[in-house]
């Protein structure tokens, strides 16, 4: 199953730069929710000197990637990175070692299309905390460069709307639960393995993952830079949903893609959000 998905997304990829296609625009067989973010999924981008690994954009529960991704996927395209996005597991409610896998096929892709030996991971909210479960235990340690979680679920939620919603239709908002099974597997023993350098963004207003210190990680300082948007901009009101469109956040995902190791903790982003 997962080399069929793999094989469909070099496929797509393959037809999109014959085609002369860029990031604008979905593959003419695709449907209209496939569409990418602008400045995404241009499978004829190589990276350069400057910006060595491409950027894979990983969704929130129930988001689509062309919603969540619409602000950030350009700037992210006009600083110079080759950029790619995909929906995964039934609107991101599969469970998430199955989204993790489909994680793992897209990066493959990925890859393969863009010749760079690592990727830089940028997820919101479950799309923040899946791809620790990937780096883990599917191999993708030495596969990513810098994973940037965006208001992540890393240790899951106490939100009590996140109960019922699970247990009707979606596996995944079960395992996103405060002290679940996934939880507790992914959280055992180290946090931050070693591979990639983490940086975790999160805002003190986050009203779905409760309570928003459930964000934040354990680990080396030289590998993890946990933030909390009001820290350093003490009038931001961005709260869980709407946190990629951000401008702050925006220049803490650049902060922490443009060099090596995480965010530097010591940056002070321009103070452009909500007040």
């Amino acid at each position: 199953m997962r080399m069929r998905k793999t094989v469909r997304f070099l496929l797509a990829a393959a037809a999109t730069a014959a085609l002369g296609l860029t990031g604008f625009a979905a593959p003419a067989s695709a449907s209209v929710l496939d569409i990418p973010p602008r400045g995404a999924n241009d499978w004829s981008c190589k990276p350069d000197s400057a910006h060595p690994q491409p950027v894979v954009l990983v969704n929130g529960t129930f988001k689509l990637m062309a919603e969540n991704w619409a602000k950030l996927s350009p700037k992210l395209k006009e600083a110079g990175y080759c950029v790619f996005a995909f929906n995964y597991g039934n609107m991101e409610t599969a469970p998430i070692p199955q989204a993790a896998a489909e994680l793992s096929d897209f990066v493959e892709a990925v890859r393969g299309a863009t010749g760079a030996a690592k990727v830089d991971l940028v997820g919101h909210s479950q799309g923040g905390m899946l791809p620790r479960y990937y780096v883990k235990f599917l191999g993708g340690a030495d596969k990513v460069d810098d994973l940037v979680g965006i208001v992540p679920s890393n240790h899951g939620t106490k939100n009590p709307l996140a109960i019922p919603a699970g247990w009707t239709f979606c596996p995944s908002c079960v395992d996103q639960q405060w002290d679940s099974p996934l939880m507790r597997k992914l959280n055992a023993g180290e946090e931050t393995p070693a591979g990639p350098d983490y940086t975790v963004i999160t805002t003190r207003h986050d009203e779905v993952v409760i309570p928003y210190t459930s964000a934040l990680l354990t680990g080396p300082k030289e590998h993890l830079t946990n933030i909390v948007l009001q820290d350093k901009c003490p009038l931001d009101l961005y709260m869980h949903d709407q946190a990629t469109k951000d401008p702050v956040v925006a220049q803490w995902v650049l902060d922490a893609l443009a060099h090596e190791g995480p965010a530097d903790p010591g940056f002070q982003p321009q103070c452009v959000g909500r007040a």
